[in-house]
């Protein structure tokens, strides 16, 4: 089984991740032996995860999270599904097309 979380470090920074013991993981996390973010960012909390069957689907879901903005980030953490589409919508506006 493979996991995907979301740790809340120092200054309200949120690091992504997967592995598959998320136990082990988070206390490398703590003692600083994990990835660079984390240990730049200590302490830190573990505020949500995911189980996926396969690391594939693990991966693929945690790009797709990393490119969140932090808003929708912190919509999931606090399982407010419903306004994850709503902060997918692009918050540049559309291209215009040359006049011919």
């Amino acid at each position: 089984m493979r996991q995907r979380a979301i740790l809340h470090g120092q200054h309200h920074r949120h690091y992504t991740g997967s592995t598959t013991d998320l136990a082990k993981r988070l206390a490398q996390h703590h003692q600083g032996e994990a990835a660079n973010f984390t240990r730049r960012h200590r302490p830190v909390e573990l505020v949500y995860a995911e189980e996926f069957a396969g690391i594939e689907e693990a991966f693929a879901r945690e790009k797709q999270v990393q490119g969140w903005s932090r808003q929708k980030k912190e919509a999931l953490i606090r399982g407010r599904y419903g306004t994850l589409p709503r902060l997918s919508k692009s918050r540049s506006l559309p291209k215009q097309r040359p006049e011919q």
